[in-house]
């Protein structure tokens, strides 16, 4: 659940306009925390680039107290799956105002997490889930000022992210922050699966082993993803920090 401070429609009195969507804050972002000490992470970066682009958000109510369900589906914890989707689709219906707005989750396991809760609604009025990144390149990419991008970027799609189809706005977002993109020719699934990681950290070291050979060959001048496990696998493999793709676009898009 998520316990950092969050900008929020009802933390601004007077905002510019009206919530262009729910922001969905994932909880893995803040218990690991950012991949670089003394940045500020995926959230503040997200809300930073929503602000520059002038998009309004809206976190639901009782935030710190819901969650996607991927870390009792992954368990087969059904139980209690089922108690937290009830949960957090009942505070979804409501932020969105039973549908009209699209949730907006940044770390793509728990957006995929959040699709499998709003499967089993039948309402009529269908609840709409989107990736960080998907939002990025449809709805801030075009308000961003100009800017200049890095040199060089190695991108780690994830397994998530390409189930639900979103490595082209993957793809799309980190060709905005640099000006060469290149996805290892070996990538593949890191491993960390969860907590399976850090549990049996040797699964990930095995199955890194090829696409780290090929990153560290990139000498790429930055390494992103759009999931924070993700992140710190494909970290442990090479040695190399790798972050949200959107903390880098807000970095080289900060005035």
């Amino acid at each position: 659940m998520v316990d950092a401070v969050v900008a929020t429609e009802r933390m601004r009195p007077a905002p510019r306009q009206a919530p262009a969507a729910v922001y969905f804050p994932a909880c893995v972002q803040t218990m690991f925390g950012p991949a670089v000490a003394g940045t500020p992470g995926t959230q503040y970066s997200f809300e930073q680039l929503c602000e520059r682009a002038g998009v309004t958000l809206l976190v639901p109510d009782g935030i710190d107290a819901l969650c996607c369900g991927t870390p009792w589906a992954s368990k087969g914890m059904t139980r209690g799956l089922a108690t937290i989707a009830a949960k957090t689709l009942a505070a979804l219906r409501t932020a969105t105002r039973d549908g009209e707005l699209p949730v907006i989750c940044d770390a793509s396991s728990c957006t995929e997490g959040l699709r499998h809760i709003i499967e089993g609604d039948r309402s009529e009025h269908p609840l709409t889930v989107m990736d960080a990144v998907e939002f990025a390149a449809t709805s801030i990419l075009p308000g961003l000022p100009e800017y200049v991008k890095i040199e060089s970027l190695a991108l780690h799609p994830t397994c998530s992210s390409t189930r639900m189809g979103a490595n082209a706005a993957l793809q799309t977002v980190a060709s905005s922050v640099a000006e060469h993109v290149e996805i290892p020719e070996n990538w593949g699934c890191c491993a960390f699966a969860g907590d399976r990681g850090m549990l049996h950290p040797e699964l990930t070291k095995s199955a890194t082993k090829a696409q780290a050979t090929d990153v560290l060959a990139m000498d790429a001048v930055a390494h992103a993803s759009c999931n924070r496990t993700c992140e710190l696998g494909m970290t442990r493999a090479t040695g190399k920090p790798y972050r949200h793709v959107l903390e880098l676009l807000e970095e080289v898009t900060r005035p």
